[in-house]
């Protein structure tokens, strides 16, 4: 599949409500509907990469911010630049 912003990225949508994706505003990460702009296509993909913690995993680089990637911190999902061990580690997801 490729990513609203095209090829060799992807876009995150929900499951459960059809058109709704993962994208950020301010650097926090929203569930919200494709409004069609070009400016929620690039907030809403990303580039899928190995895992910033353990290549097993999967990070999720941003399409428009190069270096920030989705990161979960008290239980919220952000953008931000992992530096740290701890950082690289909420930046590594794995699949199911």
């Amino acid at each position: 599949m490729t990513g609203l912003a095209g090829s060799g990225t992807v876009s995150l949508e929900s499951a459960d409500h059809p058109g709704y994706y993962l994208r950020h505003k301010n650097f926090e990460v929203w569930l919200e509907k494709n409004d069609g702009t070009t400016t929620f296509a690039s907030d809403a993909t990303f580039y899928q990469r190995a895992g910033l913690a353990d290549s097993a995993g999967i990070s999720y680089e941003s399409y428009n911010y190069a270096g920030r990637c989705i990161r979960h911190y008290n239980y919220l999902l952000y953008v931000q630049t992992p530096s740290t061990a701890t950082d690289k580690g909420d930046a590594t997801f794995y699949g199911q």
